[in-house]
C-alpha cells in the first residue's frame, strides 16, 4: 500500500505541474493574441494611410506633407517588421507551452494508469487469496465428510 501512497503523491505533484503548465499556456495564448492584435492595428493604419493617399490622387500636396507621410509609412513598415518577429516569437512560445502541457498531461495519465493497474493487481491478489481460502475450506469439508463416512462404515 505504501507504493500506492507514493504513487498518489506523485500524481498530485504531476497534477500541480500540469495545472501550472496549463496556466502558462493560457498566458502565452493571451500574449500571442495581444501581439496579433497589435499587428492587426498596425496593418490597419497602413490601409488607412493608403486609402487616404488614394483619395488625394490628383490633388496638389505640399512636399513637406508628402515627406511626412512617407516617413510615417516607413515607420509603420518598420514597426510591422518588428511586430512580425514578436508574433512569430509568441507563436513559438505558445507552441512550447502547449508541448509542456501535453507532456504534463501525459505524465498524469501515465501515473493514473499505473495506479489503476496496481489496484487491479491488489484486487486480483485478494480474489485469489479468497479463492484459495474457499478451496481449502471445501477440501477440508470434503475430507471430513469422506473420513467421517469411512469411520462410520468401519
Amino acid at each position: 500500500m505504501s507504493s500506492l501512497n507514493a504513487l498518489n503523491v506523485a500524481i498530485e505533484a504531476a497534477e500541480r505541474k500540469r495545472d501550472a503548465a496549463r496556466t502558462a499556456m493560457q498566458e502565452r495564448q493571451r500574449a500571442q493574441q495581444a501581439a496579433q492584435a497589435q499587428m492587426d492595428q498596425l496593418q490597419g493604419y497602413v490601409l488607412e494611410m493608403q486609402s487616404r493617399w488614394g483619395a488625394q490622387e490628383g490633388q496638389a500636396v505640399q512636399p513637406e506633407v508628402m515627406h511626412h507621410q512617407y516617413q510615417f509609412m516607413e515607420r509603420l513598415q518598420h514597426a510591422i517588421g518588428l511586430q512580425t518577429r514578436v508574433v512569430a516569437d509568441q507563436g513559438i512560445r505558445l507552441e512550447t507551452a502547449r508541448q509542456a502541457l501535453l507532456a504534463a498531461e501525459l505524465r498524469v495519465t501515465s501515473l493514473q494508469k499505473v495506479v489503476q493497474a496496481r489496484h487491479r493487481d491488489v484486487a486480483l491478489a485478494q480474489m485469489r487469496r479468497e479463492q484459495k481460502d474457499t478451496d481449502e475450506r471445501a477440501t477440508m469439508a470434503f475430507f471430513r465428510r469422506s473420513f467421517g463416512l469411512q469411520l462410520q462404515e468401519a
